[in-house]
């Protein structure tokens, strides 16, 4: 039994220059289902699954972070009477993060973010903020003050991500600003702190976030700014 393991546009390259045929598939699996959305492809998927075999005739399976009407819709078109299966362990977060939260004023977020990364041991930090414009902006204000920071986003291509997660993970880099977006999935070692420069809109992100640090038995530090324009969002 053969697996195929690869990136949706990947596979439409291989199945346009006949490397391999999509009628004999009895399996298929679709990973981060919320995320193809929000990074554009979508259209891939759909392609795809137009050349699989009837959904009666195969196995479907998806994973999603969020429930989207867009990701039940797909589920309901392609899958044949899919049962949905929750994890109930959504809202509760590590024992082992410290959390806090800050109420600054918009303008004080930046000298509020320089000052902790500077006094504190966050030599491995992911700042998450809100939206791209927001992570090259405060990439921007890190690096002109001397630290080492890389702005990840769903606009970054796949190899300069790859570089990036890179960096950080060697300690090349000593922040990472991320989006939600950018930042799903990331498993790496060693995160002092999380900051949470713009809070997400729900609990979910919010338990997202700050599971990147405290991992395999690890302490770790959450750090929240509670703004004027986000404090509604407080979990």
């Amino acid at each position: 039994m053969r697996r195929d393991h690869r990136h949706a546009g990947r596979l439409i390259d291989y199945f346009k220059q006949q490397v391999f045929t999509l009628r004999a598939v009895d399996a298929m699996v679709v990973d981060e289902a919320d995320r193809m959305f929000d990074l554009g492809f979508i259209k891939d998927i759909y392609f795809l699954f137009r050349r699989l075999p009837p959904r009666e005739q195969r196995q479907s399976m998806l994973f999603s972070a969020t429930l989207s009407h867009r990701v039940l819709e797909l589920a309901y078109e392609h899958m044949n009477e899919p049962e949905k299966l929750a994890v109930e362990s959504d809202h509760i977060t590590a024992d082992r993060v410290r959390q806090r939260v800050y109420f600054p004023a918009k303008e004080e977020k930046i000298p509020l973010l320089l000052n902790l990364l500077q006094q504190a041991d966050t030599s491995r930090s992911i700042v998450f903020v809100n939206t791209k414009i927001a992570a090259e902006r405060v990439t921007e204000r890190l690096q002109r003050q001397g630290i080492l920071a890389g702005a990840l986003s769903g606009d970054v291509p796949q190899k300069k991500r790859e570089k990036l997660l890179a960096r950080f993970q060697q300690g090349q880099l000593e922040a990472l600003v991320a989006t939600d977006v950018a930042a799903r999935g990331l498993h790496i070692e060693g995160v002092s702190h999380v900051f949470n420069y713009d809070l997400p809109q729900d609990a979910e992100d919010y338990v997202h976030r700050i599971g990147r640090t405290a991992r395999l038995g690890a302490e770790g530090d959450a750090v929240s700014f509670a703004c004027d324009l986000y404090a509604v969002s407080l979990p």
